[in-house]
Order: structure tokens, then C-alpha cells, then sequence
């Protein structure tokens, strides 16, 4: 399987296009967005190439490749204010495998070592991230890779008629 990873320069009507669709599946939207009630979850709205734009000037945005069709997408910015642990230098970030294909096959692991690796290249010493207390198979991931529980942010979003805590986990790199 041929795994390529591609920083995001400028964004194109298909790339926004492959936003769309993830940010927009149900099966995604609980586990890559926080939803402060059902309406929230139910909520769809189109990317545009604007909006992608907008997002470069604040994350850095990379394309995760099999073969030559782009299957998912990861980010990090800088110091966000929804940090945890407000240390200067740290890095936010986010991933998504959109397509069901890249899903269960290490693509996640490598993904993610490869972000880790463009962080420290921007030296960046720290990582942060959020992920749902029902992800369990985000959250071995993460824990696979050496992030360490950090915070949990009760009822932070709903999903299956109730609200579920976020947990922060960080790692050193």
C-alpha cells in the first residue's frame, strides 16, 4: 500500500469537496466534532475553498494519500486557546480518515508519527489533543504512540442521547 502525505498549500474545489463529505458524515461528526446537543450533531455545512483558506492561516493542514486518491486529512496549530494546559509551544492537532477504506490498517499510527515528526521540525516540544471518551480506538492509539492522559472535560458532547466527557492527552516530543 502505497501511504503518501501532502502539506496542504492551496486548496482546490476537490479538496473542499472531500471536507465536506467528511465533516459531514454521520458516522464521523461525533467522533471529530464537539456537539453541544442533537441539533448540534444533526447540523451539516458545506467546506468551501474560502474556508480552507481561512484554516491555513491558522493550521497546518496535511492530505493523507493511498495511491493517488486522498482518503483523510491532519492538522496542528499552534497554541490555541482551547489548550488544557496553556504551555507556550505547543502543538494542537487533529486527524481524520475519512474514507472507510483508510480505516483499521495502520494508516492512523503512520499518520500521525509522520505529524508528530513536522511538529518537532517546527520546533515544537509539546502536543496536545482532545479525543471523546467513546473513541476507545483513538484513545489506544494515542496511547499506543505515548500520550498520557492528561484532563477529562466533563459533558463536553453529545452523542447517543447523552453528553460524554473529552479527554486531553499530551506528549513531549
Amino acid at each position: 500500500m502505497d501511504i503518501k502525505f501532502r502539506k496542504l498549500i492551496e486548496p482546490t474545489a476537490e479538496i473542499a469537496e472531500c471536507f465536506s463529505t467528511w465533516e459531514n458524515d454521520p458516522n464521523l461528526i461525533p467522533f471529530v466534532r464537539p456537539n453541544k446537543d442533537k441539533a448540534a450533531l444533526e447540523t451539516r455545512e458545506v467546506v468551501t475553498v474560502k474556508e480552507l483558506e481561512e484554516r491555513l492561516e491558522h493550521h497546518q493542514i496535511y492530505l493523507i494519500y493511498i495511491e493517488d486518491q486522498v482518503v483523510g486529512e491532519m492538522d496542528f496549530q499552534v497554541d490555541p486557546k482551547h489548550l488544557f494546559k496553556k504551555e507556550t509551544g505547543t502543538a494542537w492537532l487533529g486527524i481524520i480518515l475519512g474514507e472507510e477504506t483508510a480505516r483499521g490498517k495502520g494508516i492512523g499510527y503512520l499518520s500521525l508519527q509522520y505529524l508528530e515528526e513536522q511538529i518537532k521540525l517546527q520546533g515544537l516540544k509539546r502536543i496536545e489533543l482532545g479525543v471523546f471518551e467513546f473513541n476507545k480506538q483513538a484513545i489506544r492509539l494515542y496511547e499506543k504512540l505515548g500520550y498520557k492522559e492528561i484532563a477529562t472535560i466533563e459533558n463536553f458532547t453529545y452523542w447517543q442521547e447523552k453528553m460524554w466527557p473529552d479527554i486531553r492527552m499530551e506528549k513531549y516530543v
